[in-house]
């Protein structure tokens, strides 16, 4: 699976709240940090693969970890509408 933004989501900089949210047509979701590290590698070229390559090190820690916890997240951000796959 090579994540996405599904079409009208993005990743923004709310300056105004000093966050980062994930914006999409009539809803935003706040990521948190750990969110928020997955969400800046998801650009519609990485697979899902790759992102957890790059978190695992980054942080160095285990990819089998690092792997379901991704693949929990990024299943539920396509199963709310916010990512497609």
């Amino acid at each position: 699976m090579t994540p996405r933004f599904a079409p009208g989501v993005r990743l923004h900089h709310d300056q105004a709240r000093a966050r980062w949210i994930v914006m999409a047509p009539e809803r935003m979701f706040v990521p948190d940090e750990t969110a928020l590290e997955v969400l800046r590698l998801v650009d519609g070229a990485r697979d899902v693969d790759a992102i957890v390559d790059a978190l695992a090190a980054k942080f160095d820690a285990p990819r089998d970890i690092i792997a379901t916890d991704v693949r929990a997240m990024l299943d539920d951000l396509v199963a709310r509408g916010a990512l497609a796959g």
